[in-house]
């Protein structure tokens, strides 16, 4: 059995960043096509990571590797709209972290489409997953959805 999922609101996520949409990002249909979703999730977190201190793309020893994804689509977002992601943290494990993205048009009090990926965070060099410590520990516990 299937439970139907429901737009999540602002007030449930912990940070948002803005991201224009593009000419391109709008698909026969006149909307977003649905695979600029996963980028603009993408986006998100890891710019905020980046902003935080906690991601260092190039210097950095840490990477984090995506092993699920997940997206619900409740309202059609489109060029020339800003679209508002809301991040939050769903779970915490040992090595890994579940981020959780709310995908808002402007303004608007609930999501248009919302989703989550896990990170495995991994050794650069080795790819064998590694402990959350230090900054990048910080900022997804600021993030947890149930602090």
């Amino acid at each position: 059995m299937s439970i139907k999922a429901t737009p999540r609101s602002r007030d449930e996520f912990r940070v948002f960043r803005s991201i224009p949409t593009r000419w391109a990002d709008n698909d026969l249909y006149g909307h977003v096509n649905n695979v600029v979703y996963y980028a603009w999730f993408d986006t998100a977190v890891n710019a905020h990571l980046i902003d935080q201190g906690a991601l260092d793309l190039h210097q950095g020893t840490t990477v984090g590797f995506v092993v699920e994804t997940q997206c619900n689509y409740f309202a059609p977002l489109a060029f020339p709209q800003t679209v508002e992601a809301g991040i939050r943290v769903g779970r915490v494990g040992t090595s890994s972290v579940r981020y959780e993205i709310g995908l808002f048009a402007q303004n608007a009090p609930f999501a248009a489409a919302q989703g989550h990926f896990i990170h495995v965070y991994v050794d650069r060099e080795t790819q064998r997953p590694v402990e959350l410590t230090g900054p990048l520990k910080a900022v997804v516990e600021a993030l947890r959805a149930d602090p």
